[in-house]
């Protein structure tokens, strides 16, 4: 007799996962081998297609923390190089006082002397420092024409000061500015790609100052939400304590979680703080209702809920279309200008062409403009009222309000005034 093989039974191939969790098993299996199995297969089910996408965020993507932020920076300065396309002096006097400004500082004496150039332009300089910034290290910045002038492409930027909030010197500014518009103009026509008047150097300052920040002596922590929420602030501080196995996390309100530093963390904060980035939470959300009435645009969260309602909607819609038509006289008729004849009734003119008649002195024609105008009412009698149940899902809300056969912004209207019956369980915020 065939020996018949453990991975077959009655001509029928068994899964491993069949083998594995049959009670009388065919194929005995070791006990941690079995469970190592059944642990690999449950991980394989959960990227299997079709099974449900998990809706947890990491903290690092719904939060910040607190003193770890960016700092604005801005300059005044000039560009030069510029091929004819800077500011008029005439016109522009702080790019003309700016330009006389620097050149005196390189000792040159400008005050006395008429300036004709064009190749220079006043423009304000901006930059983001970001958290922890050392001195010497480079960061972009963006630069934008302050003056009349029409092109910044080709120019230098000078050196330029960057302050802060405060009116201290955080970085320096300087470098060739990099910028894709263009204008090409003749004279009857012109065309502008982009804009022309802005620009950005990359890595074009170099931080001097750095913003004083200690963060491995701070005792405590706060989370900031980007999304302010009291239940997403109780779900992070439940989250943090269950990986800190202590009770240091507390929500102090929708937008702040305050984080106690544990004794094992004390002078290793960076490590707690890249450990509390990567854990996971599931963000909870008002029910709200996005409208772009001047696009058409609807946005629906996941929580949006309504009461039962009926809807029913239709437009009146009133259709007008002019084909005017030419008038040919036949072949070879006798020529003749169109006379206006009068209506016996009421005596008076009837215009020419009334009814498609020609009128003309002696039996002659002539070509004619004949009106012909197609009216058409649709009074959509086809739409019928339809019964939105209570507490359906967003899926199933979107599908009975695309059965009613409405555009997005009939949709509009709509979901407006379900809200104004109190039916809608969502906020609705117009943009």
């Amino acid at each position: 007799m065939a020996r018949v093989s453990p991975w077959h039974d009655s001509g029928k191939v068994r899964t491993m996962f069949q083998i594995a969790t049959r009670p009388s098993a065919t194929l005995s299996l070791l006990p941690g081998l079995r469970r190592a199995l059944l642990a690999a297969l449950a991980a394989l089910l959960l990227v299997l297609p079709g099974a449900p996408a998990s809706a947890l965020s990491r903290i690092k993507d719904i939060a910040d923390f607190e003193g770890v932020r960016d700092n604005m920076l801005v300059g005044y300065g000039l560009v030069v190089g510029l091929n004819g396309t800077g500011d008029q002096l005439n016109n522009a006097i702080f790019t003309r006082e700016s330009l006389i400004g620097m050149l005196e500082r390189m000792g040159v004496n400008a005050r006395d002397s008429a300036l004709r150039t064009a190749n220079v332009a006043a423009v304000m300089v901006t930059a983001t420092l970001p958290p922890f910034a050392r001195q010497g290290a480079r960061i972009d910045v963006q630069v934008a024409a302050l003056g009349n002038a029409k092109s910044l492409l080709g120019g230098t930027l000078l050196v330029t000061p960057m302050l802060g909030a405060d009116g201290e010197v955080y970085a320096v500014a300087q470098g060739s500015v990099a910028n894709v518009g263009y204008v090409a103009s003749g004279q009857a026509a012109s065309i502008t790609k982009g804009v022309p008047t802005s620009g950005r150097v990359a890595s074009g300052a170099i931080v001097e100052r750095e913003v004083g920040f200690d963060l491995d002596k701070l005792k405590t922590v706060n989370l900031m939400l980007r999304n302010p929420d009291f239940t997403t602030a109780r779900r992070v501080a439940d989250v943090i304590d269950g990986y800190l196995k202590a009770d240091a996390a507390k929500p102090l309100d929708p937008s702040t979680v305050k984080v106690s530093i544990p004794p094992g963390f004390k002078g290793d904060l960076v490590s707690m703080l890249t450990d509390i980035e990567q854990l996971r939470v599931e963000p909870d959300e008002v029910a709200r209702v996005v409208i772009d009435e001047a696009n058409g645009v609807i946005v629906m969260g996941e929580n949006v809920r309504i009461s039962t309602v009926a809807v029913a909607q239709g437009n009146l819609t009133v259709k007008v279309t002019e084909t005017p038509q030419v008038s040919q006289p036949n072949p070879f008729a006798p020529t003749g200008q169109a006379a206006t004849p009068v209506d016996p009734a009421t005596g008076q003119p009837v215009a020419p062409g009334a009814n498609g008649v020609q009128f003309a002195p002696g039996g002659g024609g002539q070509t004619v403009v004949v009106p012909r105008t197609n009216v058409q009412v649709d009074e959509q009698g086809n739409r019928r009222m339809a019964v939105l149940p209570a507490g359906v899902s967003l899926q199933e809300l979107v599908n009975s309000l695309n059965a009613l056969g409405v555009g997005p912004r009939d949709m509009i209207s709509i979901l407006q005034a379900i809200k104004a019956d109190g039916a809608l369980q969502a906020e609705i915020e117009l943009m």
